[in-house]
């Protein structure tokens, strides 16, 4: 299948491939892991965005630690509720959130909470939401009607957001601020184009997250 989703995530940081979901060797440890004085920031970051983005893929390929994935297989029940129509080829659904976490820095970590993207698990996200210092909403040009709900929730509730839209095998590429036009996204939000599956990609668009939610919230 030509998805960001289905695909493996792999990178190559300095010529080392890097699979996704396992953390790097005990000589790449940080300050902070190997000396109890030097306790590190946590932030919390939400991942959200519409069924079948790439919300797991990104958690996945940039996680220092084998994920938590909460997937199921998709079952005939769901045909009605689930729109295949863009991912054919998905087989599996996240039923309640997936979990890694990136060291951005000697100190700085994120801890990446994937939210599920179908309507009926939404009740869940009031409880990931809380305490994050930003999210990430994902999009998908063939279907960007999907990633609105997400916007109303963030802009709700206040939470510094960027707009990252994965882009998928296969479909037109558009630039960042056709993507802000079409969504309406006010001009102090970030829009990029990204890859879910490449690591540094993805790695980019936390760094403009939390960039974003610094300059928002300073103190």
């Amino acid at each position: 299948m030509d998805s960001v989703v289905s695909d493996t995530a792999a990178s190559a940081v300095g010529g080392t491939p890097l699979v996704a979901g396992f953390a790097e060797p005990d000589d790449d440890l940080k300050a902070w892991q190997t000396d109890r004085t030097r306790a590190p920031i946590a932030t919390k970051i939400v991942v959200a965005g519409g069924f079948g983005v790439g919300k797991t893929t990104l958690v996945t390929a940039v996680s220092e630690i084998t994920p938590l994935q909460t997937e199921a297989l998709m079952t005939e029940a769901s045909e009605e509720t689930d729109d295949l129509t863009a991912t054919p080829g998905k087989l599996t659904t996240t039923v309640a959130m997936d979990f890694g976490r990136i060291t951005l820095d000697d100190d700085l970590v994120l801890y990446l909470f994937g939210t599920p993207g179908q309507h009926r698990f939404w009740f869940m996200w009031d409880d990931l939401v809380r305490g994050a210092i930003g999210a990430v909403v994902m999009a998908d040009t063939r279907r960007l009607k999907d990633c609105f709900p997400a916007l109303d929730y963030f802009e709700s509730c206040g939470l510094p957001y960027v707009v990252a839209v994965n882009h998928f095998d296969g479909s037109e590429l558009f630039e960042p601020e056709d993507v802000r036009e079409a969504l309406t996204i006010p001009a102090h939000v970030p829009v990029m184009i990204m890859d879910a599956r490449r690591r540094i990609s993805a790695i980019e668009t936390l760094l403009a997250l939390v960039g974003h939610a610094l300059d928002e919230t300073p103190e």
